[in-house]
């Protein structure tokens, strides 16, 4: 694909227009092209907001954005687990044909199971057209290889963490980042200019530290970027992902003396006693902490993108890579066909731009999120033909145009046989999933109106809904040459 160079002078300046949206020459030599910041979170389901009125978690800055925002709150996390998630946002192709469909680790790397070096990620096709952009935190896309860097998650028998050399960082000019590493209360970072063996410690809680780089770079204290060219920054929290205990006490107490049955109000957790039922119970409070630590460091770094004067030209992005169901389903975390672990937040705001409401009908797939931001700032002529993704940026500024019907899912691949795991198609109302397991398929339908925690499976009772489901999901398999069978 040939990248076109998108010029920027003070005569013209290219805003985003979609469909009617037009702008006077007058209006178009005022506006600079818009800014872009995305906060991904690792780990956190959809229904944890405190907007959502589903669980007693508190996010009050999430919820004042909420009102500013495109609220879709039927988006998924197609596949869902970290390196397919973080993989499709990148590419805006499903995992297949980006070739990230399973985890990122010393386990898959035999199978070449990364990003790919000549993907043409929407961060390259920024970079190509005069964008300065930047990555914080959680990376989690190239592969360990030995010697594996000495960090407490590469001494294993699997290793997972590894640095990201220059020509792999996808039009990233300014990094400070890590591969994936766990203990958030002492993480770990390489700088841009970092070789592979020279990494440092912070002592201080992930979050809190990457909105501080966050600010920085927004600031442009250090120099971080170019202050006369547009920039996209991703910060990438790793919380709330395990480990749960590790969230900052001032938080945890917002919790701790909460009666824990008043927590325990949905009826897909598992009884005391259980497994999955204490597993439930012990991490609860340290998941809700997290989420409202992190809530109270997107508050501060929304006030910084305020203080600074760049919150009206910056679209804002807050999204994660997938849910968590943390015990429920007897599910320990992710990577499974259930809501809790596939339905995530997803929110948008651009002042003036977007349309601010909630929508509960908008079926949301992480591989559109790259058309549609580069359909936003007029950069559409860019997108390469494949990507699978379509853009919805239309109805995000509008509410008006086309939108999607269905999304399909997929996940638990083995590296070496993509014929494994599940695979299924989602709709606003119904949720049809094929399992493979220990040499068997078992297949799943559930009404998401009428059982919102799915705990009854009606396959054998539909058989007309299950029929034209199925004819959806084996067509988007033969699309996407997915050798996955369905017997």
């Amino acid at each position: 694909m040939k990248l076109t160079r998108f010029v920027f002078t003070h005569r013209c300046v290219i805003t985003a227009f979609i469909g009617c949206c037009f702008f006077s020459n007058a209006a178009a030599q005022k506006q600079k092209p818009p800014n872009i910041l995305i906060v991904i979170t690792d780990q956190w389901r959809g229904q944890a907001l405190g907007f959502e009125h589903k669980e007693p978690v508190k996010t009050p800055n999430l919820d004042a954005f909420s009102r500013q925002s495109f609220v879709a709150t039927q988006m998924v996390a197609n596949y869902p687990v970290c390196s397919p998630s973080r993989a499709m946002l990148f590419t805006g192709q499903y995992p297949l044909k980006n070739h990230v469909y399973s985890n990122v680790n010393s386990s898959t790397a035999p199978d070449n199971i990364q990003l790919k070096t000549d993907a043409v990620c929407w961060s390259d096709v920024l970079k190509a057209n005069g964008y300065n952009n930047g990555y914080i935190g959680k990376w989690h896309l190239d592969s360990p290889h030995p010697p594996y860097i000495p960090t407490s998650n590469n001494i294993g028998k699997v290793a997972w963490n590894e640095w990201t050399p220059p020509d792999r960082r996808h039009g990233f000019d300014y990094w400070y980042a890590y591969g994936t590493y766990d203990e958030h209360l002492e993480p770990m970072y390489w700088t841009t200019d970092a070789p592979r063996d020279s990494f440092h410690y912070v002592k201080e809680w992930g979050p809190s530290h990457e909105v501080g780089k966050a600010l920085e770079f927004l600031e442009n204290r250090n120099g971080e970027r170019d202050g006369k060219k547009p920039f996209s920054l991703v910060v990438s929290i790793n919380p709330p992902h395990s480990n749960y205990t590790q969230v900052p006490r001032e938080y945890y107490e917002l919790y701790k003396n909460i009666p824990l049955e008043s927590l325990l109000n949905d009826p897909d957790i598992p009884p005391a006693g259980t497994e999955m039922g204490d597993f439930y119970r012990k991490y609860i409070r340290y998941y809700y902490a997290a989420i409202t630590g992190i809530d109270d460091q997107v508050g501060r770094l929304l006030k910084g993108l305020e203080k600074l004067k760049l919150s009206d030209n910056t679209i804002v992005v807050f999204v994660a890579d997938h849910g968590n169901c943390l015990g429920k389903h007897d599910a320990e975390s992710k990577n499974n066909i259930y809501e809790e672990s596939l339905r995530i937040p997803f929110m948008i705001r651009w002042a003036g731009h977007i349309k601010p409401r909630y929508d509960s009908v908008f079926l949301g797939s992480m591989p559109d999120l790259y058309p549609s931001l580069l359909t936003l700032i007029g950069l559409q002529k860019d997108i390469p033909s494949a990507v699978d993704g379509k853009s919805y940026a239309s109805y995000w500024l509008t509410g008006k145009g086309k939108m999607p019907s269905v999304q399909y899912i997929l996940g638990t691949i083995n590296g070496r046989n993509p014929n494994s795991g599940f695979r299924g198609v989602r709709t606003a109302d119904y949720k049809l999933a094929y399992v493979k397991a220990q040499g068997k398929i078992v297949p799943y339908l559930f009404d998401l109106k009428k059982d919102p925690f799915e705990l009854k499976n009606i396959y054998d009772e539909q058989s007309s809904l299950v029929s034209s489901m199925r004819q959806q999901l084996l067509d988007w398999l033969t699309q996407n040459k997915d050798p996955f069978k369905i017997k």
